[in-house]
């Protein structure tokens, strides 16, 4: 891999991650668009820990708040009852489904999972189910002639339960294309939870999930084509540009809908069976060398 092909692929995952429309299919698309090898699951799981170290930063207050009040409640009963505890065990719940399907389906993953007709089938399946997330969320939000509003749910009315939906639903982003915000974000959209409840347990739940992702996949850094240096220059990209991306998403979320993103999913996935019919890409381009 070149310093132009990881400076691209960085700037591709910061852009991305944070957005409900897939770093990791974007990643896989930009390199068969370019004619480049697939960077693969490795080098997207590295570069992800830029990202979520841009989460770490832009949440500190929230996260130190949380892991205070999580260490005392390992001792304290009655810090037990502290919502930041309970948020913070309930990240750790969250986190149980995505840990144990990622080590299950580790050769799916970076094997099958990457196939492009995959990644658009769930660009576009996943695009309508945030749609009609979204879609919901509005008409609770707005109400209507014969329809009054509906409050929605707020962190603090998060409970195991919902807590484990949000782990399975981050865990479908295994599979390229889904994207764990879209996904997550989506599952709390269809709960009843408000857009920026949604976003932030998203962000918060990715956390522990994409850092031991990343920590795993480092003994298959530097392997193939692609070398220790490229990787870490482009996950201190994806850093700088994600830090910026999730200070402008959280402020989107608040005001506005999803709805340009479910556009664009679909779309991108339409294009990419289109692209793959008229045979201009291959189902594994770039696979081979990867």
């Amino acid at each position: 891999m070149s310093w132009f092909e990881s400076f691209v692929l960085g700037l591709v995952q910061g852009l991305t991650e944070f957005l409900p429309i897939s770093s990791s299919a974007h990643l896989r698309l930009t390199a068969a668009f370019a004619g480049w090898h697939d960077p693969g699951a490795a080098f997207t799981a590295i570069t992800q820990i830029g990202t979520e170290a841009a989460v770490l930063i832009y949440f500190r207050e929230d996260i130190a708040r949380i892991v205070s009040a999580w260490f005392r409640s390992l001792t304290d009963s009655a810090a037990r009852r502290d919502h930041d505890a309970q948020l913070g065990w309930l990240v750790i719940v969250g986190s149980i489904p995505i840990g144990v399907l990622g080590v299950t389906f580790k050769d799916q993953i970076e094997g099958p999972f990457r196939d492009l007709r995959l990644i658009a089938t769930t660009l576009i399946v996943m695009g309508v189910v945030l749609g009609i997330a979204d879609r919901l969320a509005a008409r609770d939000e707005i109400g209507g002639r014969h329809r009054a509003t509906r409050d929605r749910k707020s962190l603090r009315d998060l409970g195991v339960k919902d807590g484990l939906i949000f782990g399975f639903c981050q865990a479908m982003a295994l599979v390229p294309g889904v994207s764990r915000s879209g996904a997550t974000i989506s599952g709390g959209l269809l709960m009843g939870y408000t857009r920026e409840a949604a976003a932030r347990y998203s962000f918060l739940l990715a956390v522990p999930a994409v850092l031991a992702s990343g920590v795993f996949e480092l003994k298959d850094a530097g392997e193939g084509h692609v070398s220790w240096g490229p990787t870490i220059f482009a996950t201190v990209i994806a850093f700088a540009v994600g830090y910026a991306v999730i200070a402008w998403f959280m402020r989107f979320v608040s005001t506005r809908s999803f709805m340009p993103f479910v556009v664009y999913r679909v779309l991108l996935g339409v294009l990419l069976f289109a692209l793959v019919a008229a045979g201009v890409l291959s189902p594994h381009a770039g696979e081979s060398a990867g």
